[in-house]
């Protein structure tokens, strides 16, 4: 079995400089050991004990940047995940934007293989049938952005396995993708969701306004200094009285609580004031 070395291995520094310098992933601003762990997992599936010879394998098999750039940018998710969090956006926060006159935009940051903007837009499609409104859907924009583009990929294909749909409730199930499995999107619902490629460390936010940011389960991996310049990103992409919806294990960090007040702490949903 391979021994996972310290951070401080040069071999180690040697690769994150060499994938930050050739793929442009940002390694310095990732947890060292999250970036050993999975680094370990395409190692051992190729079977290189030491990190000097994983990165003579990245120049002689450059088809591996891709899978290890998959294994590095965190691709666990499914529609509608931890649904209580989205009752809770939908019952607390959306029907205020939905009152809301003109364009409502949606960011779904780090959006992985596309599930959690889909979600946004079903989540919005439910809270306007439940005000009354149904036709406020038509005024949804939701973006989704993510470095990956083996990712990205599935996402603007809007296709998935059944186990992404453990937590969506059937109607909306029938009512939003196609029969059978794998269920893809359907044109209602693609027509509210655009997929781009987009470095959340080191680009700034798409062109806004954005009423709503989602970004679940994705700062935890960051150091803290690149938590603080996202928190100060999304607070000044935001309109004031817009939404930012962080995972369930995530909180926000030091100046990051005065810029907004919460609407749920539980859930981790906080509005601009």
């Amino acid at each position: 079995m391979m021994m996972a070395p310290a951070a401080s291995d040069a071999g180690f520094e040697a690769l994150t400089r060499k994938i930050a310098r050739e793929r442009g992933f940002a390694c310095s601003a990732y947890k060292p050991t999250c970036l050993m762990r999975r680094i370990a997992v395409r190692m051992r599936a190729r079977g290189v004990h030491d990190y000097a010879a994983y990165a003579s394998l990245l120049d002689r098999d450059p088809a591996e940047y891709e899978r290890l750039l998959d294994a590095l940018t965190i691709n666990v998710t499914q529609l509608r995940r931890n649904a209580e969090a989205w009752e809770a956006l939908e019952r607390e926060a959306l029907p205020a934007l939905l009152e809301r006159h003109g364009p409502i935009r949606a960011w779904s940051a780090g959006c992985s293989s596309g599930e959690e903007p889909y979600t946004v837009a079903m989540s919005f499609a439910r809270a306007a049938a439940e005000i009354g409104r149904p036709a406020a859907l038509d005024r949804v924009h939701v973006v989704g952005t993510d470095i990956d583009e083996r990712s990205l990929e599935r996402a603007r294909a809007g296709r998935y396995a059944e186990a992404a749909f453990r937590e969506v409730p059937a109607d909306d199930r029938a009512r939003w993708f196609t029969a059978g499995y794998p269920a893809e999107a359907g044109p209602v619902l693609r027509a509210r969701v655009q997929i781009e490629r987009r470095d959340l460390l080191e680009q700034p936010a798409p062109a806004g306004p954005w009423h709503l940011i989602t970004c679940r389960n994705v700062i935890i991996y960051f150091d803290r200094a690149s938590q603080d310049a996202l928190f100060e990103r999304f607070a000044t992409a935001l309109e004031p009285g817009g939404v930012l919806m962080l995972g369930k294990v995530e909180s926000l960090l030091g100046a990051a609580r005065e810029r907004f007040e919460p609407v749920n702490v539980r859930e981790r949903i906080y509005r601009k004031p």
